[in-house]
């Protein structure tokens, strides 16, 4: 395909303080096998130098504009208002983030699938988030399966082919189709727009890596991951979405799992001593989805954790309540639950 026939793709990077790899990230668009793209870089009030680096290779490429954002904005509306900013013209759409790269070959791979498939709203591939190779592919050599198909073996099996905003290609018109195209409140809302998109269009891949995700402190990923904020972004795509994929006995069973998966997790966590600001957010994330926060089900949470670990359950819980562990452990359990005598009164330390 030569270039003057090829589709226009819209490549759009959302950047705050990212002057160590903006550089990194514009030559990545740069190098692209695939020629026929523009480029918007949208600033978010940097105070490091990317405006700087930004405007560099604005002034040497005509493909590459840039947008100043008046006033700093959460992370997730600064990447609505990079998508607003795609050309009329373009048929496709990518983001890269301003820490992150992609390979030369990525817009080429993922075009050429999204062209050989027109029922097709998303394109993912394999990525590479620091020096791991992360989702799961479709069977080799599939690279087309019907929207709903996906979206339910997502649910259901946690086949996770889709996500993460800069390792899938959307088509255009789906991006120009919705004002507001991430969920401001969510900020896994590059997971829940494909459930939502994916409710009319299907879903195409492509079996290479295509894409790489900086794993660094402070980024979104490493707070995210910190926070284990999937957690109640998949209970908010479960009663949000799961309906239009799943039948009411699945999404009963399945809600259900994940709950018990929430508790344990937090039972864990209250071992570990988490911070108020990691129980305040897990507190508000169970109350926005209607589920309440259950005290109780936490420290439950925590007890089947200690058994898990241990021959022996009732043996494993006093030696961590033995000593200088005592206290400590007491102590985290009053503040979660207002009773300080939880695991005595319910016989379960053997006290």
């Amino acid at each position: 395909m030569d270039t003057a026939s090829q589709p226009l793709v819209s490549i759009v990077t959302p950047v705050y303080n990212e002057a160590e790899y903006l550089a990194e990230c514009i030559e990545s668009v740069l190098a692209q096998t695939y020629q026929k793209w523009d480029f918007t870089i949208v600033d978010n009030c940097s105070i490091d130098g990317s405006l700087e680096v930004a405007r560099r290779y604005a002034a040497k490429d005509p493909r590459i504009r840039i947008h100043e954002n008046q006033q700093f904005l959460p992370a997730i509306e600064n990447h609505n208002v990079a998508l607003r900013a795609i050309s009329p013209e373009s048929k496709y759409c990518k983001v890269v983030l301003g820490d992150d790269w992609i390979f030369p070959n990525c817009l080429e791979q993922m075009v050429a699938v999204a062209e050989a498939y027109p029922s097709v709203g998303i394109i993912g591939a394999y990525a590479l988030e620091g020096q791991r190779v992360t989702w799961t592919g479709l069977t080799y050599p599939s690279s087309f399966v019907c929207g709903r198909e996906i979206c339910r073996r997502h649910l259901l099996e946690g086949l996770y082919v889709f996500g993460s905003a800069n390792a899938v290609l959307y088509r255009a018109d789906l991006v120009r189709g919705r004002d507001l195209f991430y969920n401001e409140a969510n900020i896994h809302a590059d997971t829940e727009v494909c459930f939502e998109l994916l409710k009319t269009c299907d879903f195409g891949f492509v079996h290479q890596i295509l894409t790489f995700t900086r794993v660094r402190p402070g980024s979104l990923t490493t707070v995210s991951n910190d926070l284990a904020t999937y957690l109640p972004s998949l209970l908010q795509i479960m009663n949000k979405h799961a309906p239009d994929y799943l039948t009411s006995e699945e999404l009963e069973a399945k809600l259900a799992e994940l709950i018990l998966l929430y508790y344990r997790f937090l039972g864990k966590s209250l071992m570990l001593g988490r911070d108020k600001q990691f129980w305040d957010y897990h507190k508000g994330e169970l109350t926005r989805a209607g589920m309440g926060f259950d005290r109780m089900r936490v420290v439950k949470g925590m007890l089947e954790t200690l058994c898990n670990a241990a021959l022996n359950p009732k043996d494993a819980v006093k030696r961590l309540l033995q000593g200088r562990n005592k206290p400590r452990l007491m102590s985290r359990i009053q503040d979660l639950t207002g009773e300080p005598n939880v695991i005595a009164a319910k016989g379960i330390a053997g006290e």
